[in-house]
């Protein structure tokens, strides 16, 4: 199975400025209910950023940082770890579990197609026990 036909697409994911601050970003976190934005392009030929609870709170706890002083460039992992649609759901989920991380932007000739999380990851599984 390719992570293509498991991401969650792009019209569903939450994007954000990387001028917005930190506490707009966490106000879109909020509405839509979800554990992190992307962060757009600077430029055609910039990356992609992602920003999660977790950079917010190292951000406020480790720099001692307002909230409304910090910009989301500031706090986002910026490139974001990506993969290819075109790639097998396996590596990727190794990938994940290597490196400890939950999320990876799917990218490919560098525009955003959709994000690919752990949950996504096991829905796979969850499906496969059921059968």
């Amino acid at each position: 199975m390719l992570v293509q036909n498991v991401m969650t697409p792009k019209e569903k994911l939450i994007l954000v400025s990387p001028a917005a601050s930190v506490r707009q970003a966490l106000q879109l976190m909020k509405t839509h209910k979800v554990r992190s934005v992307i962060v757009e392009k600077n430029h055609e030929d910039g990356a992609y950023g992602l920003v999660t609870f977790k950079n917010i709170l190292q951000s406020i706890v480790a720099e001692d940082g307002d909230i409304d002083l910090l910009n989301v460039y500031d706090i986002a992992t910026i490139p974001a770890i990506s993969v290819s649609a075109k790639l097998n759901v396996k590596y990727a989920a190794k990938m994940m579990v290597t490196s400890s991380i939950k999320r990876l932007l799917v990218i490919d000739n560098n525009e955003l197609l959709g994000i690919l999380t752990m949950t996504d990851v096991i829905g796979i599984l969850m499906n496969s026990v059921e059968r």
